[in-house]
């Protein structure tokens, strides 16, 4: 029994299709958002029969990797299962699951950031404050929705801890869709601007704990509601 071995199969013409545009999808060449070649120029770079070619992209659509929209094309819907599976289940979550998960991954990266971070990462979150501050002014909630997910990347990206960066990179999308939704409060905003800052301070300062409840705090704070929440 200890010499017995699995057979070895080739893998079939359509699966080696699918890596290979699987590849074009997590390589970034074809980025999420885009709509990929036409299947009669597919055909023709990899040399298949147009059967087999709908057979990879049906295999890729059922994996969430691409989407196809009738009459328009193929577009691609995510750049990895992982990602299809977080946006999908993310987006049919209340806002309130979502914005409770995320609470759960940035405090931990927080606290981890405040330890590991550099001076490149520091002058990232800098500058992404410095932006949070402009952007609350401006009455554009979706502005701020996305100086806030880049924020909050940064912040992330600063754990060092490659795993989380990908899954927070994925729920990010979710996150951006909670807040960008909300009403917009000029001093709800302005505050959460604030949050922001004093969560840099505490990073700066190899603060683990305090960057920790700097997050727990940016969180539970609704800047869709008006301020009065936090503790002063």
């Amino acid at each position: 029994m200890n010499n017995l071995r699995a057979p070895r199969r080739a893998a079939s013409l359509s699966a080696q299709v699918v890596e290979s545009l699987r590849e074009q999808i997590t390589s970034g060449a074809w980025p999420v958002g885009t709509r990929i070649p036409a299947e009669h120029e597919l055909v023709e770079r990899l040399g298949v029969g147009r059967s087999t070619l709908r057979e990879a992209l049906g295999a890729l659509v059922h994996l969430g990797l691409l989407e196809a929209r009738v009459g328009d094309g193929t577009y691609v819907r995510a750049s990895s299962e992982l990602q299809s599976a977080l946006v999908r289940r993310a987006g049919a979550s209340r806002g309130d699951d979502v914005l409770e998960l995320r609470a759960v991954l940035e405090e931990y990266a927080a606290g981890a950031a405040a330890l590991r971070r550099s001076d490149e990462d520091l002058d990232r979150l800098r500058a992404l404050a410095d932006e949070a501050g402009a952007v609350a002014r401006t009455g554009d909630m979706a502005a701020v929705a996305r100086t806030d997910a880049r924020f909050h990347e940064a912040v992330v990206r600063a754990s060092g801890n490659a795993l989380l960066i990908e899954m927070y990179e994925h729920l990010g999308a979710a996150v951006s869709a909670v807040l960008g939704d909300l009403p917009w409060d000029t001093g709800a905003v302005v505050e959460h601007a604030r949050l922001h800052a004093r969560l840099v301070e505490a990073i700066t300062a190899r603060d683990e704990v305090g960057a920790r409840h700097c997050v727990s705090v940016i969180v539970a704070f609704n800047p869709g509601r008006s301020t009065g929440g936090e503790e002063r």
